[in-house]
């Protein structure tokens, strides 16, 4: 018999909150968490936008003792291991702080196997903070006589799952995926797969990105991909609305637990959602530019689908891509219409990245965790924002305002640069 895969634990930290009552409070009132921004040391006139997403107030050591360690750390693997941390406490998982003489302290799980426990995260860039902070030192140097020994192992992408498993003592697979805007949602599907194999009974999965960084926010600038809509900063992120001018950078992390399902009940877990479906496809069309057409992002919805043994009519909300740039949001129109013939103009369709903007490889991650409590709670949030219709994306968005409406099936679309596209399927969990 097919092994069934639920959502136990769920850890967001984001610009808009960081735990999911204060995420899903900011969702439904429909708070932007944009404001300007500003890179010492460097001409922000360069910059002609200067507005993002940032996650205020935030420090490691909120969640987890302070240690020798820290020093070595990049934030995104900061933000990941914040929240797995949440994310476990969430799953009902007991955590024991261990700490040793002349050791960094990690987290002991009791009541599970920590062999039968898996990471696989989504990281749309690596730890750029330390990337740009050590070149620069092995510039000034003119090579690496100042450069740590820690510098290179914690840059790598692969550094934010080892994090995690080292923190938390996590002995199945470690392993990043990087795809872009779909990172958070292809890990969750290979990290579905290892549950659907008998590979591992949990799975530590969704996402995390820091991209607020001289660099990488300075590289969205020279493609003219963000907003310049630096006066009013909550307003930059406008999906499907015919003034937007770009999407807006946003930071942090959307870290979800996978359970198998026997396992979760054997040990009373909370379930919010099962995972049933997932579709991935490539456009092979352009290195940054989605296939207008939109066939290859229709295809993956109708894969997760198909999948999931689910007709499109049950669909009751699709958490869209939604990124507020002039191409994505009238392709993704485009391909849902595609999918979902008639029905696509009576489910409603939302964007979280409206309020959190873009965090890259973060995002299908948080966006998992709307749906699951959208499913959980019978409410779904706006897409903020949307004040004047593009004549081509004449569907249900959700305008401004929350809605009431029972949610038993979601689609999760997430589509990145060089097309690579990733829909899942999520749906109320029933015995």
């Amino acid at each position: 018999m097919k092994k069934r895969v639920v959502i136990t634990g769920l850890g967001p930290i984001t610009p808009i909150g960081i735990g999911k009552e204060e995420f899903w409070a900011s969702l439904i009132a429909g708070r932007s968490g944009a404001r300007k921004i500003d890179f010492e040391d460097y001409d922000m006139d360069q910059y002609t936008s200067q507005i993002a997403c940032t996650v205020e107030g935030f420090s490691l050591a909120n969640f987890i003792q302070r240690g020798k360690d820290f020093r070595y750390f990049g934030r995104t693997s900061e933000f990941a291991m914040s929240g797995t941390k949440l994310a476990l406490d969430d799953a009902g998982i007991d955590l024991e702080f261990v700490k040793k003489k002349k050791e960094p302290g990690k987290f002991i799980m009791k009541g599970v196997n920590p062999e039968e426990v898996g990471t696989i995260l989504g990281v749309g860039a690596q730890n750029m903070d330390l990337c740009e902070k050590w070149f620069i030192r092995f510039l000034e140097s003119n090579g690496p006589r100042k450069v740590s020994p820690f510098a290179l192992p914690h840059v790598q992408i692969c550094s934010v799952a080892v994090n995690v498993t080292m923190k938390f003592g996590i002995k199945g697979i470690a392993s990043n995926v990087s795809t872009a805007c779909a990172s958070s949602n292809h890990a969750m599907i290979d990290a579905y797969k290892q549950i659907l194999f008998g590979e591992e009974k949990i799975m530590v999965t969704g996402g995390a990105d820091a991209c607020i960084t001289p660099f990488v926010f300075g590289g969205f600038v020279a493609l003219n991909a963000m907003s310049r809509r630096n006066e009013e900063p909550e307003k930059g992120s406008r999906p499907f609305d015919k003034n937007r001018d770009g999407f807006v950078m946003g930071e942090g992390s959307g870290i979800v637990i996978l359970e198998e399902l026997e396992h979760a009940l054997d040990r009373g877990a909370h379930i919010y959602c099962e995972m049933t479906g997932y579709g991935t496809t490539s456009d092979a069309y352009h290195i940054t530019m989605p296939d207008p057409s939109g066939e290859a992002q229709a295809r993956a919805i109708k894969i997760a689908l198909k999948t999931g043994a689910c007709s499109p009519e049950e669909i009751d909300y699709i958490n869209a891509h939604g990124t507020s740039t002039p191409l994505n949001d009238p392709i993704e129109t485009l391909a849902i219409k595609e999918v979902f013939g008639g029905h696509a103009y009576d489910v409603p369709i939302s964007s979280t990245k409206s309020m959190t903007g873009h965090l890259i490889g973060a995002s299908g991650g948080i966006e998992t965790i709307a749906i699951a409590l959208t499913i959980e709670r019978g409410k779904i949030h706006p897409t903020i924002n949307l004040e004047t219709p593009d004549e081509h994306c004449d569907l249900n968005y959700v305008p401004n305002i929350a809605i009431e409406r029972p949610v038993r099936k979601a689609i999760n679309n997430s589509f990145g640069f060089g097309g690579q596209n990733a829909s899942i399927l999520l749906e109320s969990y029933v015995n």
